[in-house]
């Protein structure tokens, strides 16, 4: 039997190395690691006129085992392959590939690389033909709830359902710290307890980042602590500058001005009319929160955001995070 073949991509680093650490646990057994595992990295394939090949990967690929009856070749931050012609051997390879390799191939980024791209379609056709593409990226929006309570599921933890709301409004953006939260939990109380909120909170760490959507959201309901609390993630866990956020603010109210008198009562419509493509929810929302805010209010809207702008870049004293957490309650406050 030809030995196995796993291309593993996702959007996070630690998922990814998660995943390959485990497929390359399963693949090795009881063997020896230190006979069985080859493992290459960016500068692996660096080549000394600068350039970049994977030929090195495919040497190891080839490479009969000693001492044992297979080899586990793992392939690291070949992201930077996203061409035809730079995986052109590697196919080449998986067409006739070596029975006694079993190999693993991360599409990640290396140190080295700035921007990583699209898995080339012939090696995505050639690794689907024989082998398997796991997919780690990690949903969002709703469907991340979905995912987490599948990530829980598969851990074997009995969270009740108020437990698992509280993990994933506690992990917020940062749905890659879940393997690790769920690790924990799993060692400290085990697989047979339900467990409550109360009793996974003290390990849940800081609250994560949040997307802004859910800062608008959050000022649209005119919950003001609330508002704040998501004001406050995305400036400590995201780290977001207070220009950042507030070109969010100026972004959802400037769509909210642009649908004020317009006459639309359509989302389509409005969605053409604000330039959005793909779903309409998002101009949806912005019809429905222009007219619940009325023009006056958008006005006064537009208004703090200027002179919080102003004050953020310096027009005053005023530091600039006590700034933003003023123009989100006065702005929470207008939704009344």
């Amino acid at each position: 039997m030809p030995g196995a073949l796993y291309l593993v991509r996702g959007d996070d680093a630690s998922l990814i190395t998660r995943a390959v650490q485990d497929l390359v646990d399963a693949l090795v057994g009881d063997g020896d690691r230190s006979l069985m595992v080859e493992e290459l990295i960016e500068s692996d394939y660096h080549r000394d006129d600068g350039t970049y090949t994977l030929s090195p990967l495919v040497d190891a690929a080839q490479t009969p085992p000693f001492l044992t009856n297979s080899r586990v070749v793992i392939g690291r931050q070949i992201g930077r392959f996203s061409k035809a012609e730079d995986v052109k051997g590697l196919v080449g390879y998986l067409e006739d590939p070596l029975e006694s390799t079993h190999l693993v191939l991360a599409w990640e980024k290396g140190p080295e690389l700035q921007r990583l791209g699209q898995v080339p379609k012939s090696l995505q056709a050639a690794v689907s033909a024989s082998g398997e593409v796991v997919d780690v990226r990690i949903p969002r929006g709703k469907a991340a709830q979905a995912w987490i309570e599948e990530q829980v599921g598969g851990s074997g933890l009995n969270l009740k359902r108020e437990a698992l709301r509280t993990l994933a409004d506690r992990l917020g953006e940062q749905q890659a710290r879940l393997p690790g939260v769920l690790d924990t939990l799993v060692s400290t109380f085990g697989t047979d307890v339900a467990l409550g909120t109360d009793d996974i909170e003290p390990y849940l760490g800081e609250a994560g980042d949040v997307a802004p959507w859910e800062l608008t959201d959050a000022i649209a309901s005119a919950n003001v602590s609330g508002a704040l609390d998501k004001l406050h993630r995305m400036q400590i866990s995201g780290g977001r500058h207070a220009l950042q956020t507030m070109a969010a603010l100026h972004s959802h109210y400037a769509r909210m001005l642009r649908l004020d008198g317009s006459g639309l009562r359509d989302e389509k419509a409005a969605a053409a009319a604000l330039g959005m493509k793909g779903s309409t929810f998002p101009a949806k929302k912005a019809l429905q929160q222009t007219r619940a805010l009325g023009s006056n209010k958008i006005g006064r809207a537009i208004g703090l955001l200027s002179e919080a702008d102003l004050a953020v870049r310096g027009a005053t004293a005023v530091e600039a995070n006590t700034t933003m957490e003023v123009l989100v309650a006065r702005l929470a406050t207008l939704h009344r």
